[in-house]
């Protein structure tokens, strides 16, 4: 199964698990149902900020969407080829509670990301480039070789306002108790 189809199967596997239709989808998340709609049913691709918000509000890892459990090499996420690609180094670790990423960003992209769940923290790392951060409306500059930890439950955005391709490390640890709950919760009775 490619990545597309793989994201649209996980995505109406957990909708269904939940007993969830999609306008219950689309208010846990804050996407619409029609854009819900035609990633589930493989008609359109997620950009990675809408993405994120479909894991917050279903309240499951980003890597569940994009690294199948049997995936021989993590595979990079790169909706219609835009300006930011993410690709899981180490995907989900339930014991360790984290999802570590690469992530590249293309000469002028922005991607704004909403809040995560209340506990999760974001470690960032440039490995080149310029990365430019808003966290909680204020801007932080960062180089190659820096790096910088936030909560990730406040409103944050990526930018690249050079002319040259951005890549840094995200790493990202999500809360014990939240996590750990709602990942096996997948009973067609729950809420």
């Amino acid at each position: 199964m490619d990545l597309p189809q793989y994201l649209s199967a996980t995505l109406k596997t957990l909708r269904q698990s939940r007993g969830w239709s999609l306008s219950r989808l689309a208010t846990e998340t804050g996407v619409s149902k029609a854009m819900l709609g035609q990633i589930e049913r493989n008609e359109s691709s997620p950009t990675v900020a809408t993405l994120w918000k479909i894991a917050t509000g279903l309240n499951v890892p980003l890597s569940t969407f994009i690294t199948a459990a049997d995936a021989s090499a993590p595979q990079a996420y790169d909706p219609d080829q835009q300006a930011m690609t993410i690709t899981p180094i180490f995907p989900w670790d339930s014991e360790l509670r984290f999802d570590h990423f690469s992530v590249t960003l293309a000469p002028g992209a922005f991607s704004e990301s909403t809040p995560h769940e209340q506990g999760v923290i974001e470690h960032v790392v440039v490995i080149s480039g310029t990365l430019e951060m808003r966290i909680d409306g204020e801007w932080q500059t960062l180089q190659a070789g820096s790096g910088l930890r936030f909560a990730g439950d406040k409103t944050h955005a990526y930018r690249n306002s050079s002319g040259q391709t951005t890549q840094f490390h995200s790493l990202i640890h999500y809360p014990k108790e939240r996590v750990a709950r709602k990942i096996t919760t997948h009973s067609p009775d729950a809420p």
